[in-house]
């Protein structure tokens, strides 16, 4: 029997599909496929043996790659589908907004849509009628709601859809990446709003991809991998763990491509005609925890040239886009051959860095004007987690706090 203050209990969860492996619309194709060993179908393996449970008034996130299992694990606890073996308990009237939006109709009003989504909810009219105001206050769409959706912008109908999804009356919550919409204005609306369900204690299950929600929210979280869990606790173990995995699998990525293409053309690598290959490579672990005052972080910038033509490189080390360190190779002396690989290693120390994601971008200059001929942005970072008792800000030393009298 479960506990009266668990909301959802998952037990030994697995979900298998069936898939049409050789799809015949012939008569003869039909005959040929019934003599096979293998009928024409594979089975995917989406979850194996999934176990946890939420508390009620628990702020849960559930975090993974595309094509972990999550989608498939909201849509079994909402009901959508049915899991091959093991059990899903929900405790309380359980709202999934696995997709916003979906159910809209076009052709109706903003308010006929409004009831149509509440129906599709499981909300009879009358519970709709309580909550509509809510609703259209969130949205601040008072003035469109008589108006058919199809005249609405797009931002408007996100707006719409987010607002019916967190003002609906329920006892569980379940939200897939809905975080991120409207303008400034309005998320910052949304993060003052999810603030107080968490301070009412509301049961949140929450999908997303964004770290910082993680850690900003959630009480615990769980990382799914390949169909299975792979870790459940603090906010920040979690999320560092999905980074980690995500920047070992850039790593690898970013090391498989540039065997394959010298020069890739895109918004984050970009190399001219004089550059044949800029590639930032780290030499030292991807997380760091709890480092000493003398742990560094060692990348190697490796490069190669169509020309003989006399170049600088440039590297930034940044958090969240804002670049907190930058160096030159302007002092040092190399003489550049075209077609030949070189490698220069920069150590980044770690002693004034605070616990954070920190990306690596490298830039190649012609000396001669110094004209940008080649960058890459993306291709490695690292993490340093100095655990909850670093304190704030992005750089640990701080200043002196003195009292005038």
């Amino acid at each position: 029997m479960m506990s009266d203050d668990i909301a959802i209990h998952i037990s030994g969860v697995s979900k298998d599909f069936v898939l049409d492996r050789d799809k015949e619309n012939t008569i003869k194709g039909l005959i040929v496929n019934s003599w096979k060993r293998n009928k024409g179908h594979k089975v995917l393996n989406a979850l194996s043996d999934v176990s946890f449970e939420v508390k009620k008034g628990e702020f849960f996130g559930i975090v993974g790659r595309n094509g972990s299992g999550k989608s498939t694990l909201l849509k079994l606890m909402a009901g959508i589908y049915s899991p091959t073996s093991g059990r899903i308990t929900i405790n309380g009237k359980l709202t999934p907004f696995i997709e916003l939006g979906v159910g809209f109709n076009p052709e109706l009003t903003g308010r006929e849509n409004v009831y149509l989504n509440g129906a599709l909810l499981g909300f009879n009219r009358k519970e709709m009628r309580a909550m509509y105001e809510d609703i259209v206050d969130f949205a601040e769409l008072h003035k469109f709601m008589d108006q058919k959706l199809k005249n609405y912008s797009s931002g408007m109908q996100v707006r719409l859809a987010f607002s019916i999804a967190i003002k609906a009356q329920s006892d569980i919550l379940v939200l897939d990446e809905v975080l991120a919409v409207g303008d400034a204005a309005f998320q910052q609306k949304c993060n003052s709003y999810f603030q107080s369900l968490k301070r009412k204690e509301q049961t949140i299950i929450l999908v997303t991809h964004a770290m910082d929600n993680v850690n900003r929210y959630c009480d615990r979280a769980m990382l799914i991998g390949d169909g299975k869990v792979k870790l459940i606790g603090k906010p920040e173990d979690v999320a560092n763990q999905y980074t980690l995995e995500n920047l070992n699998a850039e790593k690898t990525s970013s090391k498989s491509k540039s065997k394959v293409v010298s020069n890739e053309d895109g918004s984050t690598r970009k190399l001219s005609e004089h550059v044949k290959r800029l590639d930032i490579v780290a030499q030292s672990p991807l997380l760091f925890t709890k480092p000493t005052q003398d742990e560094e972080f060692v990348f190697d910038v490796i490069y190669e040239l169509t020309e003989d033509i006399p170049v600088d490189l440039g590297i930034s080390v940044l958090y969240q886009n804002v670049s907190l360190i930058e160096h030159n190779t302007k002092k040092l002396k190399i003489n550049h051959n075209k077609n030949t690989i070189y490698t220069l290693t920069y150590k980044v120390p770690l002693k004034n860095l605070n616990s954070g994601r920190f990306d690596v971008s490298a830039a190649i200059f012609q000396k001669k004007g110094f004209i940008l001929i080649g960058f890459n942005t993306d291709s490695c970072s690292f993490i340093i987690d100095r655990g909850v008792k670093s304190g704030g800000g992005v750089i640990v030393s701080r200043g002196e706090w003195l009292i005038n009298e």
